[in-house]
């Protein structure tokens, strides 16, 4: 099986028009296991409390209400990757972790996940989602782009646990570490002005 290409891509911000299809790409369960795109948005009783349709559907009302969530890439008109970025503070989890708490005051826009199609996976996506989402935050007022991705000892890490993102994805696309808190997870940015 030949290498997808990158090269060709289409990307589209979420809004109604385009729900179909997140719902297409993230499946019936919601991408990973139910979060919807919800983990970083929710106190953890509350995520587990709505896992699956009840974070569908609190999703699916930021979108309705016309809240910046993220970026779609399409292939050849079928949606193959997700990158959810909105201004920081829709993520309260972010301000109340230890490791990813603000570097400063700065305002920023925050990318806390992806979604790739399987076939899509380590093939030069995320990067490409990345420079999207960085145009998209940046078309609608942001100066700073930030980023919470892994950056592992080791290669061997599972997609599984890959859902914020590798450090050398979010390098190839301009951004730099501005804090590290924890061995594996920089604080990466991105001036977008």
């Amino acid at each position: 099986m030949t290498q997808p290409s990158t090269a060709k891509l289409v990307f589209k911000p979420l809004t109604d028009r385009t729900w179909a299809d997140l719902e297409s790409l993230f499946g019936p369960r919601g991408a990973s296991g139910g979060c919807w795109c919800m983990w970083w948005k929710l106190r953890r009783s509350q995520y587990e409390k709505q896992k699956g349709s009840g974070n569908k559907r609190a999703f699916r009302k930021l979108v309705a209400a016309g809240m910046p969530t993220g970026v779609l890439a399409y292939a050849a008109r079928e949606p193959v990757g997700w990158c959810a970025v909105a201004p920081r503070d829709a993520y309260p989890v972010l301000a109340r972790s230890r490791v990813l708490k603000p570097v400063d005051d700065e305002p920023v826009w925050s990318v806390t996940c992806f979604y790739i199609l399987r076939g899509w996976r380590r093939t030069g996506l995320t990067a490409a989602l990345l420079q999207a989402a960085a145009q998209y935050a940046a078309k609608r007022g942001a100066k700073i782009v930030e980023g919470y991705p892994l950056d592992p000892k080791s290669s061997k890490t599972p997609d599984a646990f890959a859902w914020t993102g590798f450090a050398s994805a979010f390098r190839k696309a301009g951004f730099e570490e501005v804090a590290r808190r924890s061995a594996g997870r920089p604080i990466m940015r991105r001036v977008v002005v």
